[in-house]
């Protein structure tokens, strides 16, 4: 037994990542080893737990591997911590497809149990027929309580504590409506604004958590049975680790990385991190991985950085093996206009530009076929968009939404480099099948 719970709310926006910030760095306070989860593709939350609980967040994604990995994963990493911690995404039942692969999918696959965080800015005893809706609308969903948020004082907190009473859902607390405790805005939705401080913020919720939510009385109705380590099967390569070196890029500028897709790196082989920021060139590898993040925020700094542009053009040359994603791939783009509209001199491993002119967001879950494995997952999230394309590059490769309709992203393949806008999930598969039996197309 341990204490496990997934935070999840009616809607996006609602205060599911701060109340989880606050809650990890509470439990973190308290000399407990709090190991966080993330449902769904998102970077960014995970970045904001690690911070919070001082412990790396893992994503869990039923769109991108199976229940069986889901559980697995959770269970591995999750099998030394004192408290479990899995933040969800949207709206409770939001999904790709209906409620197909929600947070409350989620929640029961694993059997946690749900505190849901509600906005009560707007309302009063309004939230009673809401709370009726949340407890009844799923009997094999475990909801333990609620928390509001944004509450405007403790007459507000009465009428809701009397709709919570009249619905028979428990009412652990809230969080006072205070500007002070509010996430700002992100740059294109994804980094937050320069010179806020996260760990501050994360330190601020805490203290308010303890101050108005009975952080004790949640702990102890959350805890339920942690599935056991014989029940552990997480994927391992069927290649056994060998010498196999893995250069990953990682900084500033490429960030985006799962945390189970650097666990298979790891077991397929040696992984060495470098930076297309400040180092002088490649570091020595049989397979090159350049991951997503902020290129269109350091593409000075990258263009300045010729000896690592030769390099990685030299490697791609030479055909070794190396796979790109969405600002990794920018990254090998003849050049890149950034946000100040100047353009900006990169690898040149494709006959393409990027540019984050006429700014408008793609996202979305990616299925295709590639080299003969049948189901690539992955998610798509950018504002940029390529254009001047030499179609040479260009796959025939077709990629499919969660819904199955043909979506416009392409995937390029120039020699032995892959790259494309889909940031792909292989904790469950074999990344090198992308290469392995296949002739340049």
């Amino acid at each position: 037994m341990k204490p496990q719970l997934l935070i999840g709310a009616a809607s996006s926006g609602s205060g599911k990542t701060t109340f989880t910030l606050g809650l990890l760095r509470a439990l973190k306070n308290r000399g407990m080893k709090v190991q966080p989860f993330k449902c769904g593709p998102d970077y960014i939350d995970t970045k904001y737990h690690q911070l919070a609980a001082g412990e790396e967040s893992v994503n869990l994604d039923l769109f991108m591997s199976s229940d069986l990995h889901v559980r697995d994963i959770y269970a591995n990493y999750g099998n030394d911590a004192d408290v479990c911690i899995t933040e969800g995404v949207m709206g409770l039942y939001d999904g790709y497809d209906g409620s197909r692969g929600s947070s409350a999918e989620i929640a029961q696959l694993l059997n946690l149990p749900v505190v849901l965080i509600l906005n009560a800015k707007s309302m009063a005893y309004s939230v009673a027929p809401i709370l009726y809706g949340y407890k009844h609308f799923n009997k094999d969903l475990n909801l333990i309580g609620v928390v509001f948020n944004k509450v405007s004082s403790p007459v507000h907190y009465d009428y809701l504590r009397q709709a919570c009473s009249d619905t028979g859902v428990e009412c652990l607390g809230y969080l006072p409506n205070l500007k002070e405790i509010e996430i700002p805005s992100r740059h294109l939705g994804l980094s937050l604004d320069d010179g806020f401080c996260m760990d501050g913020f994360a330190d601020r919720v805490a203290d308010l958590l303890e101050e108005y939510v009975d952080i004790d009385r949640l702990l102890q109705i959350s805890s339920v049975c942690f599935p056991s380590s014989s029940q552990m099967h997480v994927f391992v390569s069927p290649l056994k680790k060998s010498d196999l070196c893995i250069a990953v890029a990682r900084d500033e500028a490429f960030n985006f990385i799962y945390r189970e897709n650097l666990a298979q790196l790891n077991r397929l082989g040696n992984v060495v991190f470098f930076s297309p920021l400040t180092d002088e060139k490649l570091p020595s590898a049989h397979l090159v991985y350049l991951p997503g993040g902020y290129p269109e925020l350091h593409l000075q700094k990258l263009s300045e950085n010729k000896t690592m542009l030769a390099s990685v053009r030299e490697y791609a040359e030479n055909g070794g093996k190396l796979f790109a994603e969405c600002g990794g791939m920018m990254y090998l783009c003849r050049a890149v206009t950034g946000i100040d509209g100047k353009s900006y001199p990169l690898a040149s491993v494709f006959n393409q530009e990027a540019t984050m002119g006429n700014m408008k967001l793609t996202l979305g879950y990616r299925t295709f076929s590639y080299n003969g494995i049948e189901e690539l997952k992955g998610h798509e999230f950018h504002y940029s968009q390529i254009i001047n394309s030499d179609s040479t590059s260009v796959t025939d490769t077709c990629l499919y939404n969660a819904r199955g309709s043909k979506t416009k992203t392409v995937l390029f393949r120039y020699k032995n480099t892959i790259a494309g806008y889909t940031h792909l999930y292989w904790g469950d598969m074999e990344l090198m099948d992308l290469w392995n039996n296949n002739h340049n197309k």
